[in-house]
């Protein structure tokens, strides 16, 4: 059905004037010869004494020119046959040129500028809309379409040239042709039905972005990137709704996310009202013990959701055993993390001096080190070029592979190290490097490419945060405040209405855990978040399930319950032939 519909579109595209005058060109020259090898026809039958009319003349051109040769009209004399060979040869060279040129010029190539622009559009459908609008490819922008698609989002992304255009729809994008700086694209994307618009260029070309996009509509929110501090100002005034500063956003969520071992807990990062906070078992009276022994969620109202062993989480079970190294993430109100903190470290104080040393004094690292700083949390900074620390005066000029140099950092009496150079093979060095020895420290780093995230666990990595994750779950966030929380790279916290599918079901009947391996740690309702849950709580249709999983359990939920996807049999036709 659809080659039909391109086929047509082809046949009625209109035609270049060049392509146009090539073909009249070639039929007058296949018109001339025809009348002039009739003329010889004639003249050569007459030296032969037969005699033939006009048509016949044209007849036998036309058959001998085509190679078809009925033998019915033929010469008897050596020349008359050697004029037949020169007709045949003739004839069959116009013929190799002429059908093939016009068939490319008036069939081919307008059937495949069809099919490219059926496979890259220039306009998006009137009913589109709630979609996504995307102008690159960066690692944030990939995740952000990627969630985009997995929760049935309608998303576009926006490419200048055709033929890549092309290439990146067969690779399975959804793709809109258009220039950046021209409103007309913007306007061909339904901007202004759009739920969100994302930019992740240079500031220059963000700020081009955000102002093109704001002569179309004021109604879409626009969320950029900014690498300098002094382009957030401009970039809002382009019309930004959300500048997002990658590196800061990274180093501040490293200095959340800094733990010494001690058993209070230690709260990094809120979720509506539900707050989450790691803590430490060493010491205390809760290791050996099950989770269902401890019955934390009874007495305190505080959930034990998991478990955390060198970046990797187990999901806690009422069977969970609590482990002397085991550092445990809690869910809870502040309160209820209050009275938890009173029964197990009423008198807990930070172990070490809380000196954490960072490696790399790019943006991220600088981030980490001014947010450490607010909160009075001392640190080391370790950077190879002495002017990007020149400023900071708790900064060591050297190579952080080099011993001495951690050394006067002060790693032997760290209580956290946080690696945040750009390169990932430098950070998994590092990384290996601070864990032979400091086996007993906290290691946080980044990665810049997720294949690189199971390696840098592996080399040490308590925890490993990425431009990409951050970047894209802030961007995903801005369509509805507070939707989705990372917790660490591939690990998140998320928020959605409770699915049609889910509505009166128990938690310990819903398969949540067992088929899809997500938790419910929450459920938000009239404004207030709910943590005090069991197997017999049923889900009610008037509110938000708050769920903690990996990134692939994310995936399985919204696949099987968010996205609405067009399962009828014409639903599946149509995906047979799209594309």
């Amino acid at each position: 059905m659809k080659f039909v519909t391109v086929l047509l579109s082809a046949l009625s595209a209109p035609r270049s004037g060049g392509s146009v005058r090539a073909v009249v060109r070639l039929v007058a020259i296949l018109l001339a010869s025809v009348l002039v090898f009739s003329v010889g026809f004639q003249v050569l039958m007459e030296l032969e004494g037969q005699e033939h009319s006009w048509p016949s003349a044209v007849y036998w051109t036309v058959v001998t020119m085509t190679t078809l040769g009925f033998g019915d009209i033929v010469f008897e004399s050596d020349l008359g046959r050697m004029y037949s060979v020169v007709v045949l040869l003739a004839g069959a060279v116009l013929i190799l040129v002429l059908l093939p040129f016009t068939f490319i010029q008036l069939v081919y190539l307008p059937f495949r500028a069809a099919a490219q622009e059926a496979r890259a559009p220039r306009r998006l459908p009137d009913h589109v809309s709630g979609h996504i609008l995307v102008t690159g490819r960066s690692p944030m922008e990939e995740l952000l379409m990627h969630r985009a698609a997995t929760a049935g989002v309608p998303y576009a992304l926006i490419v200048e040239d055709v033929d890549e255009a092309v290439s990146l729809h067969d690779a399975g994008y959804d793709v809109l042709v258009g220039r950046l700086d021209d409103p007309e694209t913007y306007r061909a994307g339904r901007a202004a039905q759009a739920a969100l618009i994302v930019t992740a260029r240079s500031d220059q070309a963000n700020t081009n972005v955000a102002f093109t996009v704001r002569e179309v509509t004021d109604r879409s929110t626009v969320v950029v990137t900014a690498t300098s501090p002094d382009s957030v100002d401009v970039l809002e005034l382009a019309g930004a709704d959300h500048v997002v500063q990658l590196g800061q956003l990274l180093g501040e969520g490293f200095a959340r996310r800094i733990l010494a071992p001690t058993a209070r807990s230690s709260i990094i990062s809120s979720f509506s009202d539900l707050v989450i906070a790691e803590t430490s078992a060493a010491g205390t009276e809760l290791v050996g013990r099950s989770l269902g022994e401890l019955d934390l969620r009874e007495r305190f109202g505080v959930s034990v959701i998991g478990r955390w062993d060198r970046g990797s989480l187990e999901l806690a079970t009422p069977g969970s055993v609590v482990e002397e190294t085991s550092i445990l993430l809690l869910a809870g109100t502040e309160d209820a993390l209050a009275a938890y903190d009173e029964a197990y470290a009423p008198d807990e104080a930070r172990g070490d001096d809380g000196l954490v040393v960072i490696l790399g004094g790019g943006r991220v690292g600088r981030a980490t080190a001014a947010a450490l700083e607010a909160a009075g949390t001392p640190y080391r900074i370790v950077e190879t070029r002495e002017e990007r620390v020149a400023h900071l005066e708790h900064a060591v000029v050297g190579d952080a592979a080099d011993l001495g140099t951690l050394r006067e950092a002060g790693i032997d009496r760290a209580a956290a190290v946080v690696v945040t150079t750009h390169d990932d093979d430098t950070n998994i060095y590092l990384t290996l490097y601070c864990r032979k020895l400091r086996p007993d420290i906290e290691i946080l780093g980044r990665v810049d490419s997720d294949r690189n995230l199971t390696t840098m666990h592996r080399a040490g990595a308590d925890l490993a945060l990425s431009y990409a994750s951050t970047g894209a779950i802030e961007a995903w966030n801005a369509r509805r405040e507070d939707t989705t929380l990372l917790l660490a790279e591939g690990l998140v916290v998320f928020r959605v209405p409770t699915p049609q599918k889910l509505v009166g079901q128990r938690l310990d009947r819903s398969g949540l855990a067992e088929s899809i391996g997500c938790h419910v740690v929450g459920l938000a309702q009239d404004g207030t978040c709910t943590t005090d849950l069991d197997g017999t709580t049923e889900l009610p249709p008037d509110a938000d399930l708050i769920l903690i999983g990996d990134t692939e359990a994310e995936e399985r939920f919204l696949s099987r319950y968010v996205a609405q996807a067009d399962r009828s049999w014409w639903g599946r036709l149509r995906a047979a032939f799209r594309g």
